[in-house]
């Protein structure tokens, strides 16, 4: 599943347009989404866009292929979003957008990791992340307290894995989040 915002000027990569400018912003989001889904869709898997704003998912949207599935994020914050995306799910892997460089094969590595792990952390130079995978659903609440585009993003998520009986939990490669110009 790969969470996308509408490529809208202005509707993603705030802190980015603040070093480069909104439509360089808008203009490097739209090269961004277009690369993590070209490169992460492969036949051994389902691909699943999961859109914010919810009314983007029935839209045509360029950078988005037509045959690739789509469903509402819903409200709040993205520990609700990824809550309502994985409670009915799993194995399941989740990313974004940020981080360009990912790869079909870590997705593959993800999936793999699964059968030996509860969970799997794609982790963000950043302490956030890139990737989550879960075996099955995911636990009421688990993403409760995790403190957002924070230092410790990933450190609180790997808590609450483990305070909900998910201890065992693989980390693949460190990649790093596009969010400011300087991470260009």
């Amino acid at each position: 599943m790969i969470f996308a915002k509408a490529p809208v000027i202005g509707g993603a990569k705030s802190r980015l347009a603040r070093g480069v400018g909104r439509v360089a912003a808008w203009r490097l989001y739209r090269a961004m989404t277009a690369t993590v889904i070209r490169n992460t869709r492969d036949a051994r898997w389902d691909t699943v866009l999961a859109v914010s704003p919810d009314r983007a998912a029935a839209r045509s949207v360029s950078v988005w292929p037509e045959a690739l599935a789509r469903l509402p994020q819903g409200r709040g914050d993205l520990g609700a979003r990824q809550a309502r995306a994985l409670e009915d799910r799993g194995p399941v892997c989740v990313i974004g957008t940020d981080a360009p460089q990912v790869w079909r094969g870590d997705i593959a590595r993800a999936f793999a990791a699964l059968k030996r792990h509860d969970a799997v952390i794609g982790p963000a130079e950043d302490g956030g992340y890139w990737l989550l995978a879960l075996n099955a659903p995911a636990p009421r609440g688990l993403f409760d307290g995790v403190r957002w585009s924070h230092p410790e993003t990933r450190s609180d998520l790997i808590g609450r894995l483990k305070a909900n009986g998910l201890g065992r939990i693989a980390l693949l490669r460190t990649l790093r989040d596009i969010d400011e110009a300087g991470d260009l």
